[in-house]
Formats: C-alpha cells, sequence, structure tokens
C-alpha cells in the first residue's frame, strides 16, 4: 500500500482555463437540472427527460474534470464508473426530441429497450467495479500519466470485462450516430409549428440540439481517432460546458423574468394597455408546454386562473397578436395534434371522430368545422390526400 500511495501522491494538480471552464459548465449543469426538477408540472415528460439528460451529462463531465485536474487521485474508486452513463445520452436525447416534437407518451415500459445498451455494458463492468485500488489507479495512469509508472497488481487478477472496455469507443459512437439519424427522422416528418413568435421554436430548438449533437459524435470520433486513452476526453468536456453556457442562455430568454408583467404590481396593471407581446408569449408558453388545448376544462377563465392574469387580458392579447378570439386560438393548436394523429400509427386504432374527441372537440360537427375552417379540406381528405403524395 505504500507504494500504492507513493504514486497516488506524484499524480500533479493542475488547474488552468480549461478546468475553469468545465466546472463552470458542471455547475450550470446541475443547477439547470435542479431547477427543471423541481419547477417542471410533472405531466411534462420532455423537460423531466431533458432535466435527466443535464443531469447524466454534467455527472459525466465531472468525471473527466477529475481525470484532467488530477483530483480523481482521492477518488480512484470511481474511476471509469460513468461509461454506462455516455451510452444513455443518446436515448435520452432521442426520447427527448420525440417527446417534444411528437407528443408522445414516455413510459419505461413501452421504451426501456432503449436503455438495453448501457445497464448491459454496466453488468459486464461488475468485475470491474469490484477490482482492488491498484486496478484503477493503473487505469488512471495509463490514460493520463503513464510516465509515473504503474502499481503491482496482485497475482492472479484476471479482467473477465477487458473485450467491452476496448469497444467502448466504438459503442459510443454507433450509440451516437444511430440516435442522431432516428432523431432527425423525427425532424424530417415533423412540420415546422404555423402559430409562431419572435421566441425559439420547439421545432428550431430541438433541430439545433440535433446539430449540437452531431458535432459532439464528430468531436468523438476525432479525439478517439487522435488519442489512444481518455487524454483528449477534456475537449469533449470543454464543448458540453459550451452547450450548458447556450442552454443556460435559452432558459433565461424564454423565462417571465424579462416580462414587464410579472413584476408590475396592481395599479401598473389595472388598465388594458398591457404588453401584448410579452403577455402572448406566457400564454403561448403555458399553451404549448403543458398541452392545455387538450384539456377537457379549457376555456379562458380557467387559463385566467391557471395565469393569474385578468381574462380579459388574455382575450385582448390574443385579439391584438393573432387576430383572433380564444376558441379559435385554441382550435388551432386542436387541429395541428389532430393532423398529426390522424397520420401516426400510434392512433390509427381511432376512427376520425375518436380523434377529433382525443383532441379536445366534444362533437363531430365542431371537429369538422373547424378542421375544415384551418386547412380547407376535411380530416377525410386530408389523410387521403397525405396518402397519395407518399405513395409517389
Amino acid at each position: 500500500m505504500e507504494h500504492i500511495q507513493q504514486l497516488i501522491d506524484k499524480i500533479p494538480i493542475r488547474h488552468n482555463f480549461i478546468s475553469l471552464l468545465i466546472i463552470t459548465g458542471i455547475i450550470q449543469g446541475f443547477l439547470m437540472s435542479a431547477v427543471i426538477a423541481f419547477r417542471t408540472n410533472k405531466k411534462n415528460a420532455s423537460l423531466r427527460i431533458f432535466g435527466w439528460y443535464l443531469l447524466i451529462q454534467s455527472i459525466i463531465v465531472l468525471d473527466i474534470y477529475l481525470c484532467y485536474t488530477g483530483l480523481m487521485k482521492h477518488t480512484l474508486h470511481f474511476n471509469d464508473s460513468t461509461e454506462p452513463l455516455v451510452l444513455a445520452i443518446g436515448p435520452l436525447l432521442y426520447l427527448f426530441f420525440s417527446s417534444l416534437l411528437e407528443r408522445k407518451s414516455i413510459n419505461f415500459k413501452k421504451d426501456w429497450y432503449h436503455f438495453v445498451l448501457p445497464v448491459l455494458y454496466m453488468i459486464v463492468n461488475i468485475p470491474y467495479y469490484l477490482q482492488p485500488l491498484q486496478i484503477k489507479l493503473n487505469a488512471y495512469l495509463d490514460a493520463y500519466f503513464p510516465d509515473l509508472g504503474f502499481a503491482e497488481v496482485p497475482e492472479g487478477t484476471t479482467y473477465p470485462y477487458i473485450w467491452i472496455k476496448d469497444e467502448f469507443r466504438w459503442l459510443v459512437l454507433i450509440s451516437f450516430l444511430f440516435y442522431i439519424i432516428i432523431s432527425v427522422r423525427i425532424v424530417l416528418r415533423t412540420k415546422r409549428e404555423t402559430y409562431r413568435d419572435l421566441r425559439i421554436t420547439k421545432y428550431s430548438f430541438t433541430r439545433n440540439t440535433i446539430f449540437l449533437f452531431l458535432c459532439v459524435f464528430v468531436l468523438v470520433l476525432l479525439i478517439f481517432l487522435n488519442f489512444e486513452d481518455d487524454g483528449g476526453d477534456h475537449y469533449i468536456a470543454v464543448f458540453l460546458s459550451l452547450t450548458n453556457f447556450l442552454t443556460l442562455i435559452f432558459m433565461m430568454s424564454e423565462s417571465r423574468f424579462f416580462e414587464s408583467s410579472w413584476i408590475a404590481d396592481k395599479y401598473e396593471t389595472s388598465g388594458l394597455n398591457t404588453d401584448h407581446s410579452s403577455m402572448m408569449i406566457s400564454i403561448r408558453d403555458y399553451v404549448e408546454s403543458n398541452n392545455y388545448f387538450l384539456q377537457e376544462d379549457v376555456s379562458l377563465k380557467n387559463l385566467s386562473g391557471e395565469l393569474k392574469v385578468p381574462a380579459n387580458y388574455i382575450s385582448q392579447a390574443i385579439n391584438a397578436e393573432e387576430g383572433i378570439n380564444f376558441n379559435e386560438f385554441i382550435n388551432r393548436y386542436r387541429i395541428e395534434e389532430a393532423k398529426q394523429r390522424l397520420l401516426s400509427e400510434d392512433y390509427a386504432h381511432l376512427s376520425v371522430v375518436g380523434i377529433g374527441n382525443s383532441v379536445g372537440f366534444k362533437s363531430k360537427s365542431a371537429f369538422y368545422t373547424a378542421f375544415k375552417k384551418h386547412t380547407q379540406t376535411s380530416p377525410a381528405s386530408y389523410v387521403s390526400t397525405f396518402k397519395a403524395k407518399k405513395s409517389l
């Protein structure tokens, strides 16, 4: 043990601009995941999945930070313990995109197979997790400080996990590439929403996130080709930390913090000259984030209670910004959702009327009238036209 401690003591500690950038990104990642966990509605599966992604990404980057700075020498038992989490990044992002754009419900009983690879990898590596300290010290030294020498390994030590560790890099690349491809398919088959504002839409946010995911894939590939071990992982950590900065900027830009309405007292908001643009941002954000338009008790009064804003403010903002009344505003969301469900295999068991009911219309006539008003065609004709174009 004395020789082992001597080796550990030789490991240098380094702090520089890179380590500062990485630890700042880690802190931001943990904070954002905590905010999402405590502030997001339980029904908002997409954001909760994104919160899990941020948490897992931050844990992975923390592992890289400890290795890069040399602080891993104080936590050697955890060396390489986050590898299974790396294989969970692709599935989490894909499920986030799917839930966000296609509004699919995420259920572990249904989507468990996405996590088979990381779970199997973890199971195969259980013998490594149980190995003595010397093995983990040598693995760390070999990757970052090979010139310091290595600790003596107990006689009879076996390495039954080594075959899959040797293929870890390729498993990561294959996993990333596979989930990038199927995520791109989601974007390609999801139309950009017709109701736009100055904010970043869910479509563009997903598209930009997939682009960053592709950049991570390319960066990982380049590092794997130029570094034999984990010595280049800090470049990945820097990039991921920068993406956390961008995510934080996005979250702040979408926050009500910068709206004038949230901070005004009742005397300042007693008139009807409210900032319609800011009000519409709040309305759209709540309606879209909570799929409010699918609820049965949708009404101007109910939305007023949820937003804690007078009903006449909401009505005036919708009329001024959209040129329509509240019911038409809600129906527009419902029709967009109905168009997706009419073409989705997940709702193939429902009739046209059943799909109308599933998006909030209480009668066949109301659904058909609203659908024709917004699409200039009937639901049946819409489906027939889509199938005809697809067959060409």
